[in-house]
């Protein structure tokens, strides 16, 4: 709730509306800023949202998601923890996120492989940060500065349960903290990942953010953004190319926002569009569950990863009404130097902007 307060900030001029301290708390339940109102947004109704945000420089430019995928680089097992896996084993990843309006979002993971036990583990450090939010009374004089974050904890484990079959758990603690108040939540994520290495093909399940709340805004109960994503991965056999399909939101199939503004005819009590007036509702609605995206993976040992991706609820949810953008979109690159990898991503949100997404990762046994 506290991410849709920092984006109006971003979007909307001025202070954030505060009356005093002790009112504060109403702005967590602000769903809709005006501008995003006309955006058409969906989101805004689960606490500790920053969870939903793509851990690292490659998920960002691969549209916000990939499940799929089982490799070295352990910002993977923060969106599938099945695909944790012993190519990890020493591994250690940072990423930086500069979000919107200064808005600091970063990761961290570390994993290891327990040969003994036939299981490969990890941790993980999310954070975001919101920096100061003006306080003002009734009549928008400054009283001070609001301070905002949020935080979340994450150990993962995965195991082979057959050649091609992976299973994991991340369990996952999040603090949020806006000025006097805070909330604690405890969320699970629970994955499978089918690689068939001779086809070049896999396939993953996932039920990501599974929780609930333990401490509350005063007492105000709010829901987890949980999320069921089922995704496919193909690897071209004669071209450096894997393309992937990742569908997300299936266990809520009508994900459109009913924006009676925008309807074609406002006095019918059924029918009328939803969210814009011309195209396929349904169709519009279908595709709103995909995220799309390919990387090539060129050079020796891979060296070199160019990666696109498009993701159609953020293109619908944030294209304002009769402009062009290219919300949705995303992209960046992947390059191995040394013994480091160094990644970037950026991914187009708005006409307002985008974000830019920073990451680097080693093997911390190829030092000692």
């Amino acid at each position: 709730m506290i991410m849709i307060l920092a984006i109006q900030k971003f979007f909307v001029a001025g202070a954030i509306p505060a009356r005093t301290r002790t009112r504060i708390r109403h702005l967590l339940v602000l769903l809709l800023p005006p501008f995003f109102a006309m955006a058409q947004v969906t989101g805004g109704q689960h606490v500790f949202q920053f969870l939903t945000l793509p851990p690292s420089a490659r998920i960002t430019a691969l549209g916000g998601m990939q499940i799929t995928v089982q490799d070295d680089d352990v910002a993977l097992a923060a969106t599938n923890p099945a695909a944790l896996n012993a190519s990890m084993d020493g591994q250690l990843v940072f990423n930086h996120n500069f979000f919107l309006s200064d808005i600091q979002h970063g990761y961290a993971a570390y994993a290891a492989h327990l040969p003994k036990l036939g299981i490969t583990v990890h941790g993980g450090l999310q954070y975001m940060g919101y920096g100061d939010m003006p306080m003002t009374d009734e009549f928008g004089n400054m009283l001070g500065k609001v301070r905002a974050a949020e935080t979340a904890f994450a150990l993962g484990a995965a195991r082979r349960l057959s050649p091609r079959l992976s299973m994991g758990l991340n369990l996952r603690v999040a603090v949020s903290t806006l000025d006097v108040y805070q909330s604690t939540a405890i969320a699970a994520d629970a994955g499978f990942l089918y690689a068939d290495t001779a086809r070049l093909f896999s396939a993953a399940m996932v039920l990501r953010n599974a929780g609930a709340q333990i401490a509350r805004y005063n007492d105000l109960r709010e829901d987890l953004p949980f999320d069921l994503q089922i995704g496919v991965s193909k690897r071209l056999r004669y071209l450096p190319f894997r393309l992937s399909v990742i569908a997300h939101n299936l266990h809520q199939w009508e994900i459109r926002h009913d924006d009676p503004r925008l309807r074609t005819n406002p006095t019918l009590l059924f029918g009328g569009g939803q969210d814009d007036a011309g195209g396929n509702p349904a169709l519009d609605n279908f595709f709103r569950h995909f995220v799309f995206n390919g990387e090539f993976l060129l050079g020796r040992n891979e060296a070199f990863r160019i990666r696109l991706g498009y993701n159609h609820l953020r293109k619908k949810e944030l294209t304002v009404q009769n402009y062009r953008s290219l919300a949705g979109f995303s992209g960046g690159v992947g390059i191995k130097v040394s013994r480091f990898r160094i990644d970037v991503g950026y991914a187009s949100y708005h006409l307002g902007g985008g974000v830019v997404h920073f990451g680097v990762g080693t093997n911390l046994k190829e030092f000692f």
